[in-house]
């Protein structure tokens, strides 16, 4: 099968699948669950791939053994996450800038676990990067652990399971398995429908709280006009 690369060709699922294999799948899937280094991963297009590949009889696995590897693989590293959380604490919101590391990442995970709560842990596993932090933000937060311990394994197997049996079931149709690069190419972009989404709420935001901000504080302001009717009357 000849997938569309949509970047360097060590990222692209097919490449990654054909030469590692499953435990290549599990690591990775590992990895961009809660380790800093695996953000960049293409969790949710691997995946799919994988469960088109144990359709076709090219990743010669049982599709129940797969799905129950990835799922582990998931819930462990989400695991290894949290407990690097806690361990880290606040330095992790103050360590500089690298090239795998950017400290904005940690903010907009922070942020979108702020707002969801502990059902963040769920909702997560279906956005790029996010997924990746929110783990380690929960650790950071000190979240109770048998809640995390909970929305971890429901979030593992939705994603790890549900993306994994997508794939294994419209592979099945031809239309699918004759365009998988367009399949693809549409996994990824819904993928990032809602980091894009987060990105202009966010940037509405700024500009209104600057307006507000411009509208308040600039000198010479002139008095609204309820104060101006004050002032006349004294």
């Amino acid at each position: 099968m000849n997938t569309l690369a949509l970047g360097p060709s060590w990222l692209d699922p097919d490449y990654l699948i054909q030469t590692f294999g499953l435990i290549g799948v599990l690591v990775i899937v590992f990895a961009e669950s809660g380790l800093l280094i695996g953000f960049f991963l293409p969790g949710d297009s691997l995946l799919f791939t994988t469960g088109l590949l144990v359709t076709t009889g090219k990743l010669d696995s049982p599709l129940w053994l797969v799905c129950t590897l990835v799922v582990a693989a998931a819930i462990i590293g989400d695991q290894v996450g949290y407990l690097f959380g806690r361990k880290v604490g606040p330095a992790l919101f103050s360590r500089p800038d690298s090239k795998l590391f950017k400290q904005e990442n940690v903010e907009k995970a922070h942020e979108f676990f702020e707002k969801h709560g502990p059902k963040s842990l769920i909702l997560a596993r279906f956005v790029p990067i996010v997924r990746t932090f929110t783990p380690i933000i929960a650790g950071v937060s000190r979240m109770n652990y048998r809640s995390f311990i909970t929305f971890n394994v429901i979030g593992g197997l939705f994603w790890g399971a549900g993306v994994t049996l997508l794939g294994a079931s419209l592979g099945k149709i031809d239309f699918v398995h004759k365009h998988i690069e367009l399949i693809l190419v549409a996994i990824v972009l819904i993928s990032v429908v809602p980091i894009v989404i987060e990105y202009l709420r966010a940037r509405s935001q700024s500009k209104k709280k600057r307006g507000e901000d411009t509208g308040h504080d600039a000198p010479g302001t002139p008095n609204p006009p309820a104060e101006r009717g004050r002032h006349a009357k004294r």
